[in-house]
């Protein structure tokens, strides 16, 4: 006898359901200092707006999904129009959950006009076991501009007895002031990521690292103020031409925390780090 013919779908496994974000803010110049000038939200990614009195402004990101997983994404664009002041930040830590396929995608653009300021400013990303994160940074700066970014990972949180054993993680930055490449890098661990983050040129048994970047005239300034704050042993600072780096390497993410807020805070000018950090 003759089957029926099988529709489209029928036997197959459903899809799983994926996150998808996109978030932009457009930050402009005014009398009272900086103000909103485009503000648009879809799908996890949302984007709220503290009340500041010093005349900047602060975006707090927030995924609604809760974390990521293989095949979500999300995609933050932020703008500073010329002569503004505008801190991003996070709600929380952003985890990357196991991955039974794909990886997590999260894209973010930066661009930052004449004579303004962008203090980039997440908090930590937990990776889990067998997690798989893709994650790119792209900034735009003017010839005068000012940049201040803070990346952090956590290979697990040791308080909980987590360790990343295997995964992925792709790390891609470049930096551009008018148009020429400034900063460019990529970090990749993947595999069995607690083997190669034990061996003593990479993180040498650390689960917490972080690297922070700071860009504008006065950056040589910055630099033996920040190996006193760094030390011998938890990293390192360098400086060439307008452009300052410091890498951070800790046991956990409480203790990378501690090595951090003095960073951040010097960087900003005594300015404390965004108050979802103290929550």
């Amino acid at each position: 006898m003759e089957q029926p013919p099988v529709q489209q779908g029928e036997g197959a496994l459903p899809r799983p359901q994926r996150a998808r974000g996109q978030g932009r803010l457009a930050a402009k110049a005014s009398a009272a200092g900086t103000r909103l000038d485009v503000l648009y939200q879809d799908g996890c990614a949302k984007i709220r707006l503290p009340k500041t009195f010093d005349g900047t402004m602060e975006a707090v990101l927030i995924n609604t999904a809760g974390g990521l997983t293989g095949g979500d994404r999300i995609d933050w664009y932020l703008s500073a129009a010329a002569g503004t002041r505008l801190t991003a930040t996070t709600q929380a830590c952003e985890r990357i959950y196991k991955a039974s396929a794909s990886t997590a995608t999260v894209e973010t653009r930066i661009e930052v006009g004449a004579g303004a300021r962008v203090d980039w400013l997440p908090q930590e990303t937990i990776l889990f076991d067998r997690s798989s994160l893709t994650r790119r940074l792209e900034v735009d700066l003017a010839e005068d501009a000012r940049f201040l970014a803070v990346e952090a990972i956590l290979l697990g949180r040791k308080a909980m007895g987590e360790q990343m054993e295997t995964g992925l993680l792709r790390d891609r930055w470049r930096i551009r002031r008018a148009g020429k490449l400034i900063h460019a890098e990529e970090a990749s661990l993947s595999g069995d990521v607690a083997a190669l983050t034990g061996e003593r040129a990479v993180l040498a048994g650390a689960r917490a690292f972080a690297t922070v970047l700071f860009c504008g005239p006065e950056a040589e300034a910055h630099l033996e103020p920040l190996r006193r704050l760094v030390g011998e042993t938890d990293g390192g600072v360098s400086h060439w031409q307008d452009k300052l780096v410091a890498r951070l390497v800790a046991d956990d993410g409480f203790a990378l925390r501690k090595k951090l807020l003095p960073l951040i805070s010097h960087l900003r000018n005594g300015a404390s780090v965004p108050k979802v950090w103290t929550l």
